[in-house]
């Protein structure tokens, strides 16, 4: 599959992720790498643990994460060790929470402690600036004192493993609040598109922009104060709403709920329904800002426009 290089200077580059299904199944045990990265990731759910701390790379110095829930919640742990099935032997019989582990080496074992040590406290600390998660850890650890070299190996290392884990349907460390713009002067070249969703029986106005791909709605938008939906037991964007709650991405404002950050949706469902506290078609209900055209109607001229300008 195809991914983003990982960086922040604007500039990326396709790259290619190789994904090993161990037994051939796609819900067993797994390897990830990326061309040019050192690191190797192995992901087996608990119940093939004794086959996945038998391969030579558990033996390894390197990072952790066990994953599962807890009372019906998200939980993580993240650990290091110098010989990191040992540390997991340990907790197959303390903790009981998680069902699946997943463990981050380099391929050639050329981490020590002190690495190790640097990418725990790293991903605890971006599990907890995300707050997708309860993390099971109790205090954030400190970063061990590396030289300035190392630290910009360790971080071009963790760039890399931030792609890998969301291609692996870990989300933890994603961060999908975006910081608040700067509202610098916009050309019609490089403004983002701009959406808004009225609801006038329950008092709601939301705004959002298409920006990089991002469905982003904007800190300040309203939402319903609960979730009214069917089955919302089961419901994937009622599961989303309590999660945005809990990480405080929305908060109770009188009859509503607010946004106090920007967020960015997968899609322009997603955050139809959570503002609509309900299921909902986000291509109808999400306008261009004014009462114009519904967010259908605006992609279908979009692509007809650029469909006309590839003809050419």
């Amino acid at each position: 599959m195809s991914v983003l290089a990982p960086g922040s200077g604007g500039v990326t580059a396709g790259r290619s992720l190789e994904l090993y299904f161990i037994d051939g199944r796609p819900d067993g045990m797994l390897t990830a790498e990326v061309f040019n990265w050192t690191g190797h990731v192995l992901m087996a759910p608990r119940t093939q643990l004794a086959a996945a701390l038998s391969r030579k790379e558990a033996g390894y110095t390197g990072v952790y994460l066990l994953l599962g829930e807890y009372d019906g919640e998200p939980r993580a742990y993240v650990g290091e060790g110098e010989d990191i099935s040992d540390r997991i032997r340990s907790h197959d019989t303390r903790k009981d929470w998680w069902t699946t582990v997943v463990l981050v080496t380099s391929a050639a074992n050329n981490l020590h402690k002190a690495h190790a040590k640097y990418l725990e406290a790293r991903l605890v600390e971006q599990a907890r600036l995300v707050g997708r998660v309860t993390l099971d850890n109790g205090n954030t650890p400190p970063r061990p004192g590396l030289s300035e070299a190392a630290q910009a190996n360790m971080e071009a290392f963790l760039d890399y493993l931030f792609m890998v884990l969301p291609a692996l349907r870990i989300d933890m460390f994603l961060q999908a609040t975006r910081p608040a713009r700067q509202n610098p002067v916009e050309t019609s070249d490089t403004s983002p598109t701009r959406f808004e969703l009225v609801n006038r029986r329950h008092k709601l106005r939301a705004t959002a922009v298409l920006d990089g791909g991002d469905f982003i709605v904007q800190a300040g938008s309203l939402a319903r104060a609960s979730w009214e939906g069917r089955n919302t037991e089961t419901s994937g964007y009622a599961l989303l709403r309590d999660e945005l709650q809990r990480m405080g991405v929305l908060a109770t404002r009188g009859s509503a709920c607010e946004f106090t950050k920007d967020y960015a949706f997968k899609s322009p469902s997603a955050a139809a329904a959570v503002v609509n506290g309900r299921p909902a078609n986000g291509t109808l209900e999400w306008r261009l800002e004014g009462g114009g055209a519904t967010y259908k109607e605006w992609e279908a001229q979009h692509l007809e426009v650029l469909t006309g300008k590839a003809g050419l």
